[in-house]
């Protein structure tokens, strides 16, 4: 229980750091300028693509490390060395040099996955759904507050002050890791199986029931969450008559819509926790994509801020029931690679989703991509109905681990 209480704090301290960047972050690029004469548009792409393609390639191998050395050592480590890269960022003169600087955040960061890693070691499947549900709630607690605070310190003091806040946020997060958790770690190794690799090893979690379809569910969430971060904030600008509170309703709007995702997950967790995680996260992904899909017809603000708080409630009971579904279909022992092949195929979805968002964009207008996220995410509640299945009890399969030699 201490744990899982240290880790909301610090999943939500990491949330809102990471988040208050977020509603000028396109913004912040055109204001720096190029140096190399790009556009706009695809360097707003590339400063989010870039931290999640270095993402991709790293998470896998921090998750066999966490796995090795310990997952709380992982969570300091990413704290710590995000803070540090998020407050260069504060200082970048050119646009190009901001795109670096995320691409190496994403080599060092990883945060929320050394979170779910920890908190599944520790907690009995049974009450998984519950146990996510709760990170979930402290992740999006951040969420719903980071974009608000973030916007508003951008309009008042200028996009360098919202740096410094994200920075302080990570290291507190760190700071509450490192003295709150106790983590009794014994790295659990196969002894017939020591000789094998990650690869392998990845080869043997893939072939049990459920843990590929969640996977691939989870890149096509996402994917269909993050085509619209680069577009969000020049539809804002197009629909509003009062340029200078840009920053700030879009920190409103990021924020109002984890604020509803916090609310509904807490629910959806212990509800799917009783009557299944796969009819849960089928049906709340049908609904989000139905509620994204009139977003395209907005006129007024206040509407499209009604529409985003309902995908909110809808994402509230995606995200944290395919985090308890990985765990329940892998074995103690094993989160560190777990979870971070997960954030490497989300991270995967983040470096496309940003350019497949822009391109969109131009060839169909912002409000295109509204509807392209919202066919997306009903395909995948579709999908999850059909491929997702259900055991009536927790599933704990052997798999062999690879020997830390061969990481």
């Amino acid at each position: 229980q201490r744990t899982l209480i240290v880790l909301f704090f610090s999943q939500m301290a990491t949330a809102v750091g990471f988040s208050s960047i977020f509603p000028f972050l396109p913004l912040y690029v055109k204001s720096l300028g190029s140096s190399t004469g790009m556009s706009v548009e695809l360097l707003s792409g590339l400063v989010f693509s870039a931290q999640a393609f270095t993402m991709m390639l790293a998470a896998p191998v921090w998750g066999r490390l966490a796995d090795r050395y310990g997952r709380k050592l992982m969570i300091i480590r990413a704290s710590f060395g995000g803070a540090i890269v998020l407050l260069m960022m504060a200082f970048v003169q050119t646009a190009e040099q901001l795109v670096a600087l995320r691409a190496l955040q994403g080599l060092i960061s990883g945060i929320v996955a050394a979170n779910s890693a920890l908190l599944a070691a520790q907690v009995p499947r049974e009450r998984m759904g519950y146990a996510m549900g709760t990170l979930q709630v402290g992740l999006g607690a951040g969420v719903a507050f980071g974009p608000l605070i973030g916007g508003i310190v951008a309009d008042t003091f200028g996009y360098a002050s919202a740096f410094y806040v994200t920075a302080a946020m990570l290291f507190l997060a760190g700071v509450l890791v490192f003295i709150g958790v106790q983590e009794d770690f014994h790295p659990q190794v196969s002894e017939e199986r020591k000789g094998q690799g990650i690869f392998a090893f990845w080869g043997q979690l893939l072939k049990f029931p459920g843990v590929k379809p969640t996977y691939s569910l989870r890149f096509l969430i996402q994917l269909a969450r993050s085509m619209l971060i680069p577009v969000m904030p020049l539809f804002v600008v197009e629909l509003m008559a009062d340029a200078a509170r840009v920053n700030s309703f879009t920190g409103l709007l990021i924020g109002a819509r984890a604020a509803a995702t916090t609310v509904s997950a807490m629910f959806l967790g212990r509800l799917a926790d009783r009557i299944g995680h796969r009819k849960v996260a089928a049906t709340s992904a049908i609904f989000a994509g139905l509620f994204y899909i009139p977003q395209s017809l907005v006129t007024e603000e206040w509407q499209l801020l009604i529409l985003a708080i309902l995908v909110g409630v809808a994402l509230g009971g995606v995200i944290p029931t395919l985090n308890a579904i990985l765990a329940r279909y892998t074995e103690s022992g094993a989160e560190g690679a777990v979870f971070g092949l997960d954030t490497s195929i989300r991270s995967g979805a983040r470096s496309v989703a940003p350019l497949l968002g822009s391109w969109i964009a131009l060839s169909w207008g912002l409000r295109g991509t509204f509807v392209v996220t919202g066919l997306v995410l009903l395909a995948t509640g579709f999908a999850a109905r059909i491929i997702l299945p259900e055991p009536a009890q927790p599933r704990k399969p052997s798999i062999p681990r690879p020997h830390p030699s061969n990481l």
